[in-house]
């Protein structure tokens, strides 16, 4: 009789079925596009004689991701090495953030949060990166590196047109940043010998090759005079853009099955019982007993 084969067979669909699904990553990658020349703006960690200036730009993720590595394209000044680099994820105001906020700039609707989410940098190992000069000499028609100030002072016009090396930074994160589905922005610092590292601006709207997105916010900047608040580069401080930044982003979505428990170990569970009740039926119509039945 193969009823005993059968039933092993049953318990095991049933196990198997309750059993957690394995997770699968895919690939997943973000740009925003390549520099348009229209503005560089300061991004830097503090150091002797300056002051902490930063950055930002947004990005969406619609589920958890891995995110393992980042380019960003700025401008540097010929001859200069880099010291460090710092990556910061932060999430949207009023997100880690005072509410309600100072009113020292006009707004902080769509702004960065006050403070970081999470970081990555050199300095402690958590990055490593490496540069290409893309251009030994790119212009921009306008720049902000000091004219960061609180309103009404806000609108300073930008420091006018600069020229520099156009140079791509590809970071790769030790320790991949685990972000789950939210609203961020992207700031990257780079700390120089010399000079500044100005980060340069992209399309706004986006255009291929870049990643279109909705809502897709302008870039933001703050120093450690304005801190906890930001501005908006193009429509505070400029009056022109909006601006985007130049950057993108690499890693794993990582996605996990519908667990097939509650529908297949139904399934089981019924094909179970049937077999249970025709064992018995067959015993009963042969006059066999059950082992153990004493």
């Amino acid at each position: 009789m193969r009823t005993p084969h059968l039933f092993a067979a049953t318990i095991g669909l049933g196990l198997f079925a309750a059993m957690p699904q394995i997770a699968q990553a895919q690939t997943f990658t973000f740009s925003i596009g390549s520099p348009d020349g229209k503005i560089a703006t300061a991004s830097r960690p503090a150091s002797l004689g300056k002051i902490e200036t930063e950055t930002a730009d947004d990005f969406v993720l619609a589920t958890n991701t891995q995110v393992k590595g980042a380019t960003f394209t700025g401008l540097l000044p010929s001859e200069s090495a880099v010291k460090s680099v710092t990556v910061e994820i932060y999430r949207i105001s009023p997100k880690d953030s005072t509410d309600p906020p100072s009113g020292n700039v006009p707004t902080r609707v769509n702004s960065p949060s006050d403070v970081v989410f999470v970081t990555r940098q050199s300095t402690d190992n958590s990055l490593t990166f490496t540069t290409s000069i893309l251009s030994p000499s790119f212009t921009t028609s306008n720049s902000v590196v000091d004219g960061i100030n609180k309103s009404p002072n806000q609108n300073t016009g930008g420091e006018g047109a600069v020229t520099g090396q156009e140079v791509l930074f590809d970071v790769d994160f030790v320790s991949p940043l685990t972000l789950g589905a939210d609203h961020y922005f992207f700031v990257p610092q780079v700390e120089l010998v010399n000079g500044d590292f100005l980060w340069l601006s992209a399309p706004k709207p986006i255009v291929d090759p870049g990643t279109a997105f909705t809502p897709d916010l302008q870039s933001w900047i703050r120093n450690d005079r304005l801190s906890p608040d930001w501005l908006r580069v193009g429509t505070d401080i400029t009056h022109e853009g909006p601006f985007n930044a130049a950057f993108s982003l690499r890693g794993d979505v990582t996605t996990v099955p519908e667990p097939l428990s509650l529908t297949a170990l139904s399934w089981g569970s019924l094909l179970l019982l049937l077999l249970v009740g025709k064992v018995r039926s067959v015993r009963s119509s042969t006059g066999l007993s059950s082992p153990n039945s004493d």
